[in-house]
């Protein structure tokens, strides 16, 4: 008989059973936190932070549990470590500790699901082959560590950095907040977190991310930085939802140090918005650098959640304003310069460009595509352009580059005039008919001739909703197609605005 089945030191095979027992005990009792934590949190709520939590061991009044990602580790520290402690103390009785910490990742057997989404969270080898690999080493929307691409940003544009950006008043403040966002040392405060840049289509916004993503890769080499739209962040986590985990997304997201975002108004889905929410938190939290750029300011963001408007109006917001003459005098000159450095062939007059600068009066978008009408035009003639050339040549450019400019109080102060109406009555609930008409005439041109949307009209018409403009467009243009009378007037109004 082994002596050992009855003194106080047991064999392997006793001490071998008594760890097994120990272990059934443990799981046993984690069965019940795991219960606990879903009627508290909720089955959303725990399946994004603990389906994955597993225990490890009690050490005296220490529960240790292991999770799979630092990103889970820490978010379960910072939002949810006391109602964990909490729960663990109630079925636990002497737990006074809990020790959160990241398991050593091991090689098991993955479902089909699990080895797509671990796909996703894997970078690209270095030494890949294939045109993927090769197209990302020349345009990376992702810069990693040491500088190397990644594919799951949108890509960047070599032209676009801050030497290739020409500042001027309307664009300054822009401009100096992302140089500053770009110089900060890794390890030091974020000076504005986050940055929101608003601006119309074409006045530099997208140049400014750009430049900042190159800025950093330049100076910051082992800084994570992440430009890419709100398009292609839906994409990834439509992706990550289809292979049914999205730890990997919300792993491989939360760990970027500057976060880009463009076109932010295009982010779309109560799902999206609060995944972005959940990473927009989570990196501010963390000191991290968030910088975002939308056509609209935070405030008319109407598909956006109240709280995630506030967010971002919490940074620095900044309008980037549409050149002034002197600026858009600059642009064409630094333009011209580039197109002759590769065609010297190129004549185009001061006069011509300064036509160009006073007619369209948009962004640096605009201002390039009229310089290269004007290039192509006086190419294809074989002479320079004159003045009434060039008009020709842009007439189509010009009258859209002038309805942009209208602004809505203008078309309230137009219409109120023409039609004796005084500019109280056509925001005042008032429906006699000698308004009502006034009023949906002006929401007829506030519709055609700018680019705001119909809820932005309606709230400045008196607060009314989207569906009564709509209703009035509609209305004007039947009346327009069988009123000649009033067909007139309206294009009337349109050239007293056109030429305000």
């Amino acid at each position: 008989m082994n002596t050992n089945d009855f003194d106080g030191n047991p064999g392997p095979e006793r001490r071998g059973e008594e760890r097994a027992i120990d272990k059934g005990g443990l799981q046993k009792k984690w069965d019940k936190i795991d219960q606990r934590l879903r009627a508290e949190l909720g089955e959303e709520l725990f399946a994004s932070w603990f389906a994955r939590m597993e225990p490890e061991e009690v050490v005296g009044t220490k529960l240790v549990v292991s999770l799979p990602t630092r990103f889970l580790q820490n978010w379960v520290r910072t939002h949810y470590y006391d109602r964990l402690l909490k729960i663990v103390d109630t079925v636990y009785g002497d737990i006074d500790t809990v020790s959160v910490k990241v398991r050593a990742r091991g090689v098991p057997v993955r479902t089909t699901s699990q080895a797509q989404a671990a796909a996703f969270d894997q970078p690209p080898s270095s030494n890949s082959t294939g045109n993927n690999g090769r197209d990302r080493v020349g345009s990376p929307g992702v810069l990693r560590d040491g500088g190397a691409p990644d594919d799951r940003g949108s890509t960047l544009d070599h032209n676009f950095t801050f030497e290739t950006f020409i500042s001027g008043p309307s664009n300054s403040l822009a401009y100096s907040a992302a140089r500053r966002v770009s110089d900060t040392a890794p390890g030091l405060p974020v000076s504005f977190n986050p940055l929101y840049l608003h601006a119309n289509a074409g006045l530099g916004k997208t140049h400014l991310l750009h430049a900042i993503s190159w800025r950093i890769r330049q100076i910051h080499p082992s800084r994570k930085v992440l430009y890419l739209t709100a398009e292609r962040f839906m994409y990834h986590f439509l992706g990550a939802l289809k292979a049914r985990d999205v730890l990997p997304f919300k792993d491989y997201f939360q760990s970027v140090d500057v976060l880009l975002i463009d076109d932010f108004q295009f982010l779309q889905g109560k799902s999206m918005q609060q995944e972005f929410c959940h990473t927009f938190n989570s990196l501010v939290d963390m000191k991290r650098q968030v910088i975002v750029a939308a056509d609209l300011p935070p405030a008319q963001l109407e598909s956006i959640d109240g709280r995630m408007r506030s967010r971002l109006a919490g940074g620095l917001v900044v309008d980037v304003q549409a050149p002034d003459l002197d600026l858009r005098r600059r642009i064409l000159r630094t333009r011209l310069d580039g197109a002759l450095t590769k065609d010297a062939s190129i004549s185009i007059s001061d006069e011509v460009l300064e036509f160009v600068a006073n007619r369209i009066t948009g962004g640096g978008r605009e201002l390039e595509g009229a310089l290269n009408r004007i290039i192509a035009s006086q190419i294809h003639v074989r002479a320079p352009l004159t003045v009434d050339q060039a008009a020709l040549a842009l007439r189509d450019l010009v009258r859209t580059t002038d309805i942009q400019r209208i602004k809505i109080d203008d078309i309230l102060k137009v219409v109120g005039r023409h039609y004796n109406v005084p500019k109280a009555d056509l925001l005042s609930p008032r429906r006699a008919r000698s308004i009502v008409r006034p009023r949906q005439i002006g929401m007829y041109l506030a519709k055609t001739l700018t680019t705001r949307s119909l809820p932005e009209i309606g709230r400045r018409f008196g607060g009314r909703d989207h569906s009564t403009v709509l209703h009035a467009v509609r209305k004007i243009e039947e009346l327009m197609q069988a009123d000649e009378k009033l067909s007139r007037e309206v294009t009337m109004l349109v050239r007293l605005l056109e030429q305000q």
